[in-house]
Formats: C-alpha cells, structure tokens, sequence
C-alpha cells in the first residue's frame, strides 16, 4: 500500500499499510458500522467510488477486512486484525478534538453532518411516530442549504430532496454552528443562544430535540487551550 521505510520498527511497518489516503477514515467507517459499498460512499463523500473499490480490495488483501458474499448482496466486515484498530481510531479522534484548532470552511459538510447524527440517532428516545426535522444552513454552498431529518420508528433518513412530509420542527442556523455542537465545542443551549439559530415547532418536539441524538464520544473530551491550530484551511 503506502511506500515501504525501510526500518524495522514496528510503526514504521504498521504506517507502511495504514498511512495511505483514506485509508484510517475507511477503518473508521467500518468501525462506526458500515457494512456496504454505498454506506462508505456516504460517509466519505468525497471519495471517488474507483478509489474506494481500490482500497477495499487493498484492505482486503493486507487482512483488514473480508469481504462476505450473501446472494447478491455484498458487504464487508472487519478482521481481527482490522476489530484491534479500534482503541487506536479512537484514540486518534479524541487527540484531534484536543489538539486541533478551529475549523476550516472546507471541513464543512452539511451531508456528512447529517448522515454522521443519524446513524447516531437515540432509539430509546427518539419520536416513534413519523417526525420530519428541515434544516436551513444559510452558509453552506448553494444547493447544499435545505436538508431533511425523517425519523419513523427508531430509524433516521437524510433527505436532500423535500420528503414531502408535514414538518415538525424547522431548524435555521449556521453550518458551523451545528458542527460545533455536533463535535463538542458548544453546548445545544449556547447553539440556541447564538444570533444565527432559530428552531420553530411545538416546545415538546423543539425541547427534546437534542436528546434524540448521541453525540460522538469525543464531543466530551476536554480541549486544551492554545492548540495546534487549523490544518489544511
């Protein structure tokens, strides 16, 4: 995979196979439970699907993942090998949320955003009736400002198109903002504090919002002041 250095020690033949692009944010989407083709195409957006054929079939090869045949259907699951990358993808997310500074613009992704809360929607306490959540990002790019939650029992759908469906609850505020909360910067009542966030719908909805969500674990990590700064803005 990645270029070989030459040196015996250990991390130098571990970074060997996992220093590649893509590579630990694929492991990272395995981890997190995908299972399939079109749910890492989701997760990584911006990976080519030639690209991630690619990698899937070099992940395969090194003994990181399988790759199971059920009918037609195809999906991938992790080794042994690729299960004991879980403290070290861990690990890694919660050194970036401690040392990382502010984001860059280009690091804003309302589709990932989205698709990140609704794998990580709460089933023990989110609407078990049908319950659409629109959201309005007036900093994203044009055409990526109107965006759709569908929650229906215990299930969440991101929709880029009007489901058409009554909505429940409208959310108006910044992508950045929404990221920073996603991510732990700020808490829901600072994000309902600030100039650029409007939520409108029945109190009951709107206040339990944010409880219908799990937010990563790294969101609690405490962050260090004085960090390393913004990489690749």
């Amino acid at each position: 995979m990645g270029a070989p250095y030459y040196q015996f020690c250990p991390v130098a033949k571990a970074m060997e196979l996992l220093d590649e692009r893509w590579t630990m944010l694929m492991l990272r989407e395995f981890l997190l439970g995908a299972t399939h083709f079109n749910e890492l195409r989701r997760g990584l957006p911006r990976m080519s699907p030639t690209l991630l054929s690619h990698r899937l079939d070099q992940l395969q090869h090194a003994g990181l993942i399988e790759r199971v045949r059920d009918g037609a259907d195809v999906r991938y699951a992790l080794t042994r090998a690729g299960e004991e990358l879980h403290p070290v993808v861990e690990q890694l997310s919660m050194w970036g949320i401690r040392w990382i500074g502010e984001l860059g613009d280009a690091d804003l992704d309302p589709k990932l955003l989205l698709w990140d809360m609704h794998r990580n929607l709460d089933r023990a306490t989110a609407p078990l009736t049908r319950t659409v959540i629109a959201l309005q990002f007036p900093d994203a790019r044009p055409g990526q400002r109107q965006w759709w939650l569908v929650i229906h029992n215990g299930v969440a759908d991101v929709c880029d198109a009007d489901p058409g469906y009554e909505i429940a609850i409208d959310v108006r505020c910044s992508l950045r903002s929404l990221t920073r909360y996603w991510r732990g910067d700020v808490e829901w009542t600072a994000l309902l504090g600030s100039d650029d966030a409007r939520i409108l719908g029945p109190s009951d909805l709107s206040d339990a919002l944010p409880s219908w969500f799990i937010r990563p674990g790294y969101a609690a990590v405490p962050r260090v002041i004085g960090s390393v700064g913004v990489i690749g803005s």
